[in-house]
């Protein structure tokens, strides 16, 4: 028998590439590597860019910060860019350096806040100078440079620090997690060879696009959407996307002139993408890894999408969508009501970084509201909050022995998976949608339980049937998320969900066993935790073949 720890670490591992344990070992061994010498280089002439997305919200004051729902005020007083009390995704984001794009935020003191990290942080300084912050600090600073004309002729040190970021970053590429770390920093190197001039600037540019290509490939399925299967992700390179063509638009030779070719249908398939994965109210589905406020919204992306191509960027109206190679499942039977259900692989298996337990989970809206929600993502460092997010327990599916259909652990691994067996979602002869799809993530527990949903929308009521099929007696448990910002009472056993006044829903279960309302945890955004109603089913002791479900009529 091996050890419960080793096995996750063994389960964990051997999907990694040969090559990213190479470099895990080599980055461990080595550290940061740090950069050549630098040579002589310009900027490049004529270089513009339209107008590109502002910072998603406000950040604060002209020294004020707000990240993750946390704010502090440095009073002009020179920033604490190592902020030990803060979380390190705090302090990345103040590295990143979005913030030069919030309008409530003076030129004067962009510049003031650019001095100050020179002077703060040389080379090598934690956070500071880890790959990903300087791929994300590197694009921002172009785009306030290219914006306010403040780097030429005035700034030579800004531009000797970009440079030397832009070197170190080529040393020290995030080849050990590669996904969405790796595309940044080719963006980063892009925009950077583009910005330049020079050898080193002709050298960055020739490595970014061409490992750019391939990431391409890889990283999109033929459903426009982004190989993690996180909304929130998807999102993210969706505007590192839009940004490249944004770049590329006026470079109309050359390897430019190929990729600005390339990513108008790449963007409008991750867009349409988007778009399937929202909700009436205009925000993404909180599958896997993500939350509000992160990244720019659809609209905000959409109306990039236009400013850059002077095309609209809507879908056609329809009762249902399908995401086959990402594995969601779209049903859209009437404005203001959708339910999105996920039936696909957790992740791309060599980085699964960002995947929860939410195979055959869903999300409900209706009349524009959101119903049925997935406990969201409210923070990454590993605690009770991150297990319950990532885990069964933050997700509108069925548990068999209290154990997580894919083995997440510490804040982003992954052990043995779920994999789908199978998912399809057809319109009827009667006009109802059903969806039918399993997964094999319960088949290493005793009996090799495997779990099978089908939820049919027949007129005004949904009919979730859950069926577990193997051998033995099993605990099992249902639960379903509500939305805190509505009212929920229990009325002899049904489960009435009101907006104020007005009735939405009614929830009841289906076959055997009592509905409790219990407590959950809704995080739609980062630092965000929120109570919220949650309906629990409990079997203790049920014999497979197991039978149950809930019935959701719409008022």
């Amino acid at each position: 028998m091996i050890p419960a720890r080793l096995s996750l670490y063994l389960h964990t591992v051997r999907y990694l590439k040969p090559s990213q344990i190479w470099f895990q070992l080599l980055r461990r061994v080595c550290r940061l590597k740090r950069s050549p010498g630098s040579r002589p280089f310009g900027v490049r002439p004529g270089l513009e860019l339209l107008p590109p997305l502002d910072r998603v919200a406000p950040c604060g004051g002209q020294w004020q910060f707000t990240f993750l729902n946390v704010t502090r005020d440095f009073d002009g007083q020179g920033v604490d860019w190592r902020s030990a009390d803060q979380s390190k995704l705090w302090r990345y984001n103040l590295h990143y350096f979005d913030y030069l794009h919030d309008g409530s935020r003076s030129p004067e003191t962009c510049s003031g806040l650019i001095d100050d990290w020179i002077c703060a942080n040389p080379p090598g300084t934690p956070d500071a100078w880890e790959p990903f912050t300087l791929s994300l600090r590197i694009v921002n600073w172009i785009k306030f440079f290219l914006r306010t004309d403040l780097a030429v002729g005035g700034k030579p040190r800004w531009l000797e620090s970009l440079h030397t970021q832009v070197l170190w970053l080529e040393r020290n590429l995030e080849l050990h997690i590669l996904a969405n770390h790796y595309f940044k920093n080719l963006v980063a190197l892009i925009f950077a060879g583009t910005y330049f001039t020079g050898s080193d600037a002709k050298r960055l540019l020739s490595k970014g696009l061409k490992r750019l290509d391939s990431q391409l490939e890889q990283q999109l399925l033929p459903d426009g959407l982004h190989f993690e299967r996180s909304p929130m992700y998807h999102a993210m390179i969706l505007n590192d996307c839009l940004d490249l063509l944004n770049l590329c638009r006026t470079q109309t030779q050359g390897a430019h002139a190929v990729l600005g070719a390339r990513l108008p249908a790449v963007c409008r398939s991750m867009l349409d993408a988007l778009l399937k994965m929202s909700h009436p109210d205009g925000e993404i589905a909180l599958f896997n890894d993500a939350a509000f406020g992160i990244e720019a919204s659809p609209q905000a992306l959409a109306r990039y999408y236009r400013r850059l191509t002077g095309l609209e960027a809507t879908l056609p109206v329809a009762l249902l969508w399908q995401l086959p190679e990402a594995g969601y499942y779209v049903m859209a039977p009437a404005p203001g009501s959708r339910l999105i259900i996920d039936c696909g692989a957790v992740g791309p298996d060599y980085q699964p970084g960002h995947a929860h337990c939410d195979t055959l989970s869903f999300e409900l809206s209706h009349r524009g509201r959101r119903i049925v929600v997935d406990s969201g993502c409210g923070t990454y460092p590993e605690g009770a909050m991150r297990r319950y997010n990532r885990g069964n327990a933050g997700h509108n599916t069925l548990t068999v022995d209290a154990a997580n259909q894919s083995e997440v652990w510490g804040a982003h691994r992954v052990a043995h998976r779920a994999r789908p067996l199978g998912a399809s979602l057809q319109l009827l002869d009667d006009g109802s949608l059903c969806f039918a799809g399993a997964h094999d993530g319960y088949r290493r527990l005793l009996g090799n339980p495997v779990h099978r949903r089908s939820v049919t929308w027949r007129g005004a009521e949904i009919a979730i049937d859950d069926e577990v099929a193997g051998a033995g007696t099993h605990h099992i448990e249902l639960r379903l998320h509500l939305n805190p910002a509505l009212q929920v009472e229990m009325v002899q056993g049904e489960v009435l969900v009101r907006d104020g006044e007005l009735l939405l829903a009614g929830i009841t279960r289906s076959g055997a066993g009592r509905v409790e309302l219990d407590n959950g945890w809704y995080c739609p955004e980062f630092g965000r935790m929120l109570p919220c109603p949650l309906l629990l089913v409990r079997h203790p002791g049920a014999a497979l073949p197991f039978h149950g479900g809930w019935r959701i009529e719409l008022f």
